[in-house]
């Protein structure tokens, strides 16, 4: 397996709605967040312009899947028993085969972004200014 030896980050901010299922407490109720991702890319070697990735082609692919996936979005579990009054009044959302936690949003982006070829290393999410939790596999 190759070490790390250099790493870079980005980071991305957006707006989501969400409940917690079998949950006790506050966010039990639909509620809104301003997020914040970091990206920790990871890299053994540099590309051949010394680059572990362009933070501009970083960009463009995480906020573009972050925008047309979750910025502004309701995100729900999908046995969430809102959603088929939600579908019927052709609201937007996205329903999650788990409970749109922050631990689950970080492996989620995680995932969806390694799939499109960015070295990540790690992923942290904010759900609050003080509340942080991270996907590292």
């Amino acid at each position: 397996m190759a070490r790390t030896v250099f790493t870079v980050s980005e980071e991305v901010r957006f707006c989501y709605g969400h409940r917690l299922m079998d949950y006790v407490g506050r966010c039990a109720r639909i509620h809104g967040h301003n997020a914040r991702v970091e990206l920790v890319l990871g890299a053994e070697t540099l590309d051949r312009r010394g680059f572990v990735m362009d933070f501009g082609d970083l960009e463009e692919v995480a906020k573009r899947f972050i925008d047309d996936t979750l910025d502004h979005r309701l995100l729900l579990r999908r046995d969430d028993p809102v959603i088929p009054s939600l579908t019927a009044a052709g609201e937007v959302f996205v329903a999650l085969d788990e409970n749109p936690t922050a631990e689950f949003l970080a492996r989620f982006i995680f995932e969806a972004l390694t799939a499109r070829a960015i070295p990540l290393k790690a992923v942290r999410f904010w759900e609050t200014e003080t509340s942080v939790a991270t996907y590292e596999p």
